[in-house]
């Protein structure tokens, strides 16, 4: 692994996609911009509408009109949480970003965590809701079947010891994105390619602990039974570049 970066980072960029989640986008962002203001973190925050249809948009712009830090943005057809990210990153101001959710489930103290530990010169921070110190509220039974399987399938392919890559909710200094382009993944599996790929092309990270808690509005996106031959194909994918690319990708400092 190389080592850390010494570079100081100036801004996060904090990169949420959101689809029709009008119950509670105000709130989300409220709480975050509040946690990040107490503890002193220079940021903006990035809200990507993905195509609702109902007042998640209204709402960001009214918010935005006395929010300087927030900035709605749109992201067009064709839709797609990969794609809403992906925009998301691609109008970022800050030198570091934070990938997080619009229903809350994230913590928004872990954000500040992230931020931290980024600063200490690690290229990624990855956050496991299944360590020691960590915790999730309300999980659905089947669903932590179906990530319980899914990621000790992709631990054992990559054998990078990170028991939770297919969360969202993760941190990464820009140069360690930019090295990462361009994504492949347009809906969820996004969520798998960018940390796999900081990890096989040879980007310093860290792994914390960190809690999630199941939305208390709207209704969840994710579709398992659609998503599971997306997420097979970019592991697959990245497997073969991890055994197979003679290294032409990794990071060379």
């Amino acid at each position: 692994m190389v080592k850390p970066s010494t570079r100081p980072l100036q801004k996060l960029s904090i990169v949420i996609p959101a689809r029709d989640e009008e119950g509670c986008i105000a709130s989300t962002v409220q709480h975050l911009h509040l946690e990040l203001e107490l503890k002193k973190v220079p940021h903006e925050i990035i809200v990507v509408d993905d195509g609702s249809t109902d007042r998640t948009f209204p709402i960001l712009q009214e918010l935005a009109t006395a929010s300087p830090y927030l900035r709605p943005i749109q992201n067009p057809e064709p839709h797609g949480f990969g794609r809403a990210i992906i925009r998301g990153l691609d109008k970022m101001s800050g030198d570091a970003a934070v990938i997080m959710m619009a229903d809350e489930s994230d913590d928004c103290r872990d954000v500040v965590r992230y931020w931290d530990k980024l600063n200490e010169g690690f290229d990624c921070v990855f956050g496991s809701r299944f360590m020691k110190g960590g915790g999730t509220i309300d999980y659905p039974p089947i669903k932590w079947v179906v990530n319980r399987l899914a990621n000790f399938y992709i631990r054992m392919l990559f054998r990078h010891g990170l028991n939770d890559t297919t969360n969202a909710f993760k941190a990464y200094r820009k140069t360690c994105l930019d090295g990462l382009r361009p994504f492949l993944s347009h809906h969820f599996n996004l969520t798998v390619e960018i940390p796999l790929k900081a990890i096989i092309r040879g980007y310093s990270f860290a792994v914390i602990p960190i809690t999630w808690r199941n939305r208390r509005h709207g209704i969840a996106k994710l579709k398992i039974r659609e998503m599971g031959s997306r997420y097979l194909f970019i592991v697959l994918y990245l497997w073969l570049e991890k055994y197979f690319s003679r290294g032409d990708y990794r990071r060379n400092s």
